[in-house]
């Protein structure tokens, strides 16, 4: 089995995040993203669409889309449960994890996407405006989930789930999509910091 791995990219770090949490190796296939390495023969013949991270096993199956692949190594081991226990519960994370992705790393990441230097040959055409105009959606999420966090330990209730991957991942994005953390948003930056305690957080 090999992970077809992007480093510091969001999506690649949920995935390492997720098998560190599990306690799971595998091979890691570095592939450097700043030099287009994505868009090269190894991965491309793996996923057509040229994104990472992509997983290989070792029958020659392929699978690539981050919460794809942590599903599939969730069934494999499924302790620590990182997408639920019960069905309401699995329900539950699967709705923050829809909701953190969507609201929050999204936007991040069109901010970066459409405003960083760095992205200009990647995102074509660069639409600066609309890298503005997502900064106060994930602004306004922050300050919803900072309202949601007062009364409980972790993004979707009290474990630890991949929806604390997801946002802790955005969080750390905001800082190169030139997205600044309000200070006032206190249960946010007490998750935060709890969070990057985790020794997963290094994966």
């Amino acid at each position: 089995m090999k992970l077809y791995d992007g480093g510091r990219a969001p999506n690649p770090r949920r995935v390492r995040m997720f098998l560190a949490e599990k306690d799971i190796e595998v091979e890691i296939v570095p592939v450097d993203m700043g030099a287009l390495g994505h868009k090269e023969e190894a991965v491309t013949t793996r996923n057509p669409m040229r994104r990472l991270p992509v997983i290989e096993l070792g029958d020659g199956r392929v699978l690539s889309e981050s919460m794809a692949i942590c599903r599939y190594f969730e069934s494999l081991s499924p302790e620590p449960p990182l997408l639920g226990t019960d069905p309401f519960d699995q329900a539950f994370v699967e709705m923050w994890q829809r909701r953190i992705e969507l609201h929050l790393l999204f936007p991040v990441a069109q901010a970066f996407r459409h405003i960083h230097p760095a992205m200009k040959e990647w995102e074509v055409p660069q639409v600066g405006e609309w890298g503005e105009a997502n900064k106060p959606k994930a602004l306004d999420f922050m300050s919803f989930l900072d309202g949601e966090l007062a009364d409980r330990p972790f993004a979707a209730g009290n474990a630890f789930t991949v929806a604390d991957i997801t946002a802790v991942i955005a969080m750390d994005f905001c800082k190169p999509a030139r997205i600044e953390i309000p200070g006032k948003l206190e249960n946010l930056h007490r998750w935060y910091a709890a969070i990057r305690e985790r020794p997963s957080y290094s994966a």
